[in-house]
């Protein structure tokens, strides 16, 4: 439908907690064709609502073109294994650079669908990662906060770098 501006690093509103969802209607199902849109185009593989301005719990994913897009409304881990594991992750919102992160190796999530159902759903790999980074960002939690101070301040010398070209 619509691509949207997306909401650059390091603008505040990455840090805000998003509001529940509490209406089901044609106005959600329209946002998220705009957040599924506005992430091809980034490109990426998941998106939440505050990276386009709007401060809902909304996340799309879509981890490959030959895996159905996944939508998540008021997702929350219910459950994380003790083990974990690394992967590289980055942001719409902080295009360009990417760095490892330690996540839990399997969670549980809660979530509602596009109707309001509830689901629960087991993940692990590159989708338990995904999940993880999303519901941090719609917890105010930017992926950068997961690095060591070290890592995160060159990592943003790195994004700056990349934004004066």
């Amino acid at each position: 439908m619509t691509v949207c501006p997306i909401v650059p690093y390091p603008d505040q509103r990455l840090r805000e907690i998003a509001e529940t969802v509490i209406v089901f209607d044609e106005a959600l199902r329209n946002l998220t064709s705009d957040m599924l849109d506005t992430m091809r185009a980034a490109p990426g593989i998941g998106i939440t609502a505050p990276h386009i301005g709007i401060a809902k719990r909304v996340v799309v994913l879509e981890l490959s073109a030959e895996q159905a897009v996944k939508i998540y409304i008021n997702p929350e881990i219910i459950w994380a294994s003790d083990e974990t594991i690394k992967h590289p992750e980055g942001s719409v919102s902080m295009p360009g650079v990417v760095e490892e992160v330690e996540r839990h190796a399997r969670i549980r999530i809660r979530y509602q669908d596009l109707d309001g159902v509830e689901h629960i759903e087991e993940s692990d790999g590159l989708l338990a990662v995904c999940h993880q980074h999303e519901i941090d960002q719609l917890n105010g939690i930017f992926w950068i906060q997961r690095l060591s101070r070290l890592k995160r301040d060159r990592l943003i010398k790195r994004y700056e770098k990349l934004q004066r070209r």
